[in-house]
């Protein structure tokens, strides 16, 4: 026994050099671990550890949080003393404005990473979900973009509303949030024009939530594989999101406002107060109508300087509100129906140029609360206004 060397001593008894100088380590640790090298692979590739901020990438504010946690926690510091290549670790780069991650609970943490907190029963705390559960729903958020092999039959589509847009056909609003995502729309998402060229079956996921699986495709020739909800999240995060209006939808007019629906504007009918004496003895008969996307009452303030309102006051006499539709169109429609009334006028700006202004029309206002009704049942086409009877005749 004395000849036995200490390896060979070491061997009868069993055990093993290698375990002894490589101690194995628990799930736990390699989770941290595992972490840990994501955080320093971000900071090969960018030059800076992950930072929190509504601008910053989702993954980068996981990273951030991570990293946070880590910091905060003696025996994650102790682990990765011998992995810290970079000195993260040492370095603090939580900003004044960003919450201690020690102070947050579930929800809150979530919430800071933009992620919808779901129902649980276990928490998130010390790394244990971060990865298992954020990350892959953050994997979720982006989904994988990849070529469109077939990108040619969609790009029509897309230089087509390009077009419809700067005719003003078309126009851009702000995603609501929870709003609605239907086949065939577009959106603009981070700079980006999106289009939904397909939206799966509908199907309810681990936590009793509807969802549908997507085919988004994107005007730079990409497409992803995104689900419903998770397009929702991202169009609504994103403070430039925009859906983009379709010139069919319809109907025009609806007396409630239903949580899909995306208000355009509103129809506005004005009376003018000009001393003309054309105008003031024709005043309960002529009115001018118009859309607007903003304020009526702001955009009449000026009236008096502004020879498109006759240079004189005006008063509203009625407003529609709009819902799911294109104002461009929708004036065009009244300004065709109405065109046998239009009024011949000329007047002087305030430089004493010769100006018609257009718009105004010779015509009792209840005619313009017929045209609103047959607009919103979708039997206007074909009517005109007829002077000569004083009502809407077909053609």
């Amino acid at each position: 026994m004395a000849d036995l060397s200490d390896e060979e001593l070491l061997a009868e008894l069993g055990v093993s050099l290698e375990a002894k100088k490589k101690a194995a380590l628990t799930a736990e640790e390699e989770r941290i671990i595992a972490g840990f090298e994501d955080i320093c692979r971000f900071y090969e590739e960018h030059g800076h550890a992950p930072a929190h901020g509504e601008d910053r990438d989702i993954f980068e504010r996981l990273y951030a949080v991570r990293l946070d946690r880590i910091r905060a926690l003696e025996k994650c510091r102790s682990l990765l003393a011998q992995r810290d290549p970079h000195g993260l670790l040492g370095v603090s780069g939580t900003d004044d404005e960003s919450p201690d991650p020690d102070t947050l609970d579930d929800d809150a943490l979530l919430a800071e990473l933009g992620i919808e907190a779901e129902p649980a029963a276990d928490s998130i705390t010390v790394l244990k979900h971060v990865k298992s559960r954020a990350e892959v729903r953050a994997a979720e958020e982006i989904a994988s973009r990849e070529p469109c092999k077939d990108f040619e039959t969609f790009r029509p589509l897309f230089a087509q509303v390009q077009e419809d847009l700067k005719s003003g056909v078309r126009e851009t609003r702000p995603f609501g949030q929870e709003a609605g995502i239907r086949q065939g729309e577009f959106f603009i998402l981070k700079g980006q024009m999106v289009y939904v060229a397909h939206v799966g079956k509908e199907f309810e996921t681990e936590y009793g939530r509807r969802d549908s699986r997507l085919r988004v495709i994107y005007d730079n020739g990409t497409e992803s594989d995104v689900l419903l909800r998770s397009l929702q999240r991202a169009l609504y995060k994103d403070e430039a999101g925009r859906r983009i209006t379709d010139p069919t939808v319809g109907p025009l007019f609806g007396t409630t406002v239903e949580p899909d629906d995306l208000e355009s504007g509103t129809i506005y009918v004005l009376r003018s107060l000009s001393d003309n004496p054309y105008i003031a003895q024709h005043r309960n008969l002529i009115h001018k109508i118009g859309v607007t996307g903003g304020d009526v009452k702001k955009r009449i303030a000026n009236a008096r300087h502004d020879a498109t309102y006759l240079l004189a006051d005006v008063e509203v006499v009625a407003t529609y509100k709009l819902f799911n539709i294109n104002r461009t169109k929708l004036e065009k429609i009244f300004h065709r129906v109405l065109a046998p009334a239009q009024i011949d006028l000329m007047i002087q700006d305030r430089f004493g140029h010769p100006v018609q202004p257009k718009e105004w029309f010779l015509a009792p206002l209840d005619i313009v609360s017929q045209m609103v009704d047959k607009i919103s049942d979708g039997s206007i086409e074909g009517f005109i206004y007829d002077p000569k009877t004083a009502g809407l005749v077909k053609v």
